[in-house]
């Protein structure tokens, strides 16, 4: 059950489909991609795949040039980067150590697709100072 003072991100369904089929597209390495929104608001506008330049199965890297890019086109749509979407190949979808020593902004939405089990699993947390809060995914 949603309760709006709990903590909860909303996101298109479009957006989320399309993180599952990058995270399969991919497959075997990790994706990675930016999610593109409005951060006092708490809601994504958009996911904009992007490379991840470890070609990794066990982490992530996003492309410094895309991400520029990112973010540029997102402020000249009065929009900004308000999160990062990668997946777990073989492990469950919750911030790994490295995830954790990676996030780089207290504000953004961590999402993780895990493909460990049959079907995908989407996730999404806050990472602050260290300590992981998982948030409700609501869909739009």
């Amino acid at each position: 059950m949603f309760r709006p003072n709990s903590p909860h991100v909303t996101i298109p369904t479009g957006a989320l489909h399309a993180m599952v089929a990058r995270a399969y597209e991919t497959f075997p390495e990790e994706c990675c991609g930016l999610l593109i929104g409005e951060r006092a608001a708490g809601r994504v506008a958009r996911f904009v795949p992007i490379t991840n330049v470890a070609a990794s199965a066990k982490l992530y890297t996003i492309d410094p040039k895309e991400h520029l890019r990112t973010e540029l086109a997102a402020e000249a749509e009065g929009l900004e980067v308000v999160g990062v979407v990668h997946s777990h190949t073989h492990t469950e979808p919750y911030p790994s150590p490295t995830d954790v020593n990676q996030a780089p902004d207290p504000g953004w939405h961590y999402v993780i697709v895990g493909l460990k089990r049959g079907a995908a699993e989407i996730r999404s947390y806050l990472i602050v100072d260290g300590e992981i809060t998982e948030e409700m995914i609501v869909p739009a």
